[in-house]
C-alpha cells in the first residue's frame, strides 16, 4: 500500500519514510524540494518516489495523494519567514492536507503535533499547533493526531547543540531554575509508532509520545553534560530574559534560539496521564542515555568535518 508523506525529507519525516518501508510500505515523498528526497532516500533501494509538492497549493497536494492509502503529515514551523507563518503551516496547511485526503478517499491520516498544543494558548506557535489539530480534525474527523514530546536523536536540534554547547562552555544558562519538566522522546521510536498507528485497524484518536524517564532541565543538561565529559557550572536565567534574546535573535538567518523554543521551555513537556502512548503500540521508547552516544559521535565528526573543510580553504 502507498503512504505519501508531506515533509519527507525532514527532521521526522525521513525517520517516518524509512520505518514505513521496512513494514514494506510504498513511499511517496512529497516535498518542495523533490531532489533533496532523491539524494536523501538514494541508497534506501526501490519503493520511495519523491514528488514535488506545496501544502499551500490545492493541485499540488492533490497530485501527491491520489492513489494512497495513508497520509502522513510531518511538516512543521519552528521560525516564520514571510508568508510561512505559524497559521498558515500549522492550521491553514494542515487542513488543507487532511481535506484533500478526505476528498481523494484516503483512508488513514496521520497528522504531527506535539505534547502541550493548545488552541486558547497566548503563544502563537503553541496556540496554532491546537488550532491545528482542530482543523484537521474538521477536515477529516477520523484522523490520528500524533503528539510527541521534544524529540532527540544525531542531527536533532534539541540535545545536539546541547551537547555541542557543554563540550567548549564552562558556565551554561538554565531557562529559569531548570525545574521545567520534561519526558524526551527518541525520534526513531515516534517515526515507529507512526507507521504502527497506521497498520491498526482501528487506531486512537490521539497517541502522546514520550519517553521512559521525566527529567527536569537542570538534570537533563546535567545528563547531557556527563555526556561530554564535563560539568559545567549551571546558572539560572530568567523567562524575561531568554524572550528578549529569542526576540532579538529573530533577525538571525539561522538564530541559536527563538520565541517559540523559550515558549516551549516556560511549560512542562510530558505526557498525559492515561493517555495512549508507545506502550499502546507495542513499543519500549529508549532513554536518552542510550542514543546519547550516537548524538555525540556525530556532533565530533561535524567538528572535525568543519575543521577539516576550514583547513582546505
Amino acid at each position: 500500500m502507498l503512504v505519501t508523506v508531506f515533509g519527507g525529507t525532514g527532521f521526522v519525516g525521513r525517520r517516518v519514510v524509512r520505518h514505513l518501508r521496512h513494514a514494506d510500505f510504498a513511499v511517496r515523498v512529497a516535498s518542495r524540494h523533490p531532489e533533496r528526497g532523491r539524494t536523501l532516500f538514494a541508497g534506501d533501494g526501490p519503493g520511495i518516489d519523491s514528488v514535488p509538492a506545496d501544502i499551500n497549493d490545492d493541485e499540488s497536494i492533490l497530485t501527491a495523494t491520489r492513489d494512497a492509502f495513508a497520509i502522513v503529515n510531518a511538516v512543521s514551523l519552528y521560525v516564520e519567514h514571510g508568508p510561512d507563518t505559524f497559521r498558515s503551516v500549522h492550521v491553514d496547511a494542515a487542513g488543507r492536507v487532511a481535506e484533500r485526503a478526505r476528498q481523494c478517499g484516503v483512508a488513514r491520516l496521520a497528522h504531527l503535533s506535539g505534547i502541550g498544543s493548545d488552541p486558547q494558548s497566548t503563544s502563537p506557535y503553541i496556540r496554532s499547533r491546537g488550532e491545528g489539530e482542530q482543523a484537521v480534525r474538521q477536515a477529516f474527523p477520523g484522523a490520528t493526531l500524533i503528539r510527541p514530546a521534544v524529540m532527540f536523536g544525531p542531527g536533532d536540534a534539541f540535545a545536539a547543540p546541547l551537547f555541542e554547547m557543554l563540550r567548549v562552555v564552562p558556565i551554561f544558562p538554565l531557562f529559569g531554575r531548570g525545574q521545567t519538566k520534561l519526558q524526551p522522546a527518541y525520534v526513531d521510536d515516534v517515526a515507529e509508532a507512526i507507521v504502527r498507528a497506521l497498520r491498526l485497524p482501528e487506531a486512537a484518536s490521539i497517541y502522546e509520545l514520550a519517553g521512559p524517564q521525566v527529567y527536569t532541565y537542570e538534570t537533563l543538561v546535567r545528563t547531557i553534560a556527563a555526556g561530554a565529559g564535563k560539568r559545567p557550572l549551571l546558572l539560572p536565567f530568567p523567562f524575561p530574559l531568554w524572550r528578549a534574546v529569542g526576540h532579538a535573535c529573530r533577525i538571525l538567518a539561522d538564530p541559536p534560539i527563538t520565541p517559540s523554543q523559550v515558549e516551549l521551555m516556560a511549560i512542562d513537556n510530558v505526557a498525559a496521564t492515561g493517555a495512549p502512548g508507545f506502550a499502546a503500540l507495542g513499543i519500549s521508547p529508549r532513554p536518552l542515555e542510550e542514543i546519547l552516544p550516537q548524538i555525540a559521535a556525530q556532533a565530533v565528526s561535524r567538528k572535525a568535518a568543519g575543521n577539516c573543510a576550514r583547513l582546505d580553504a
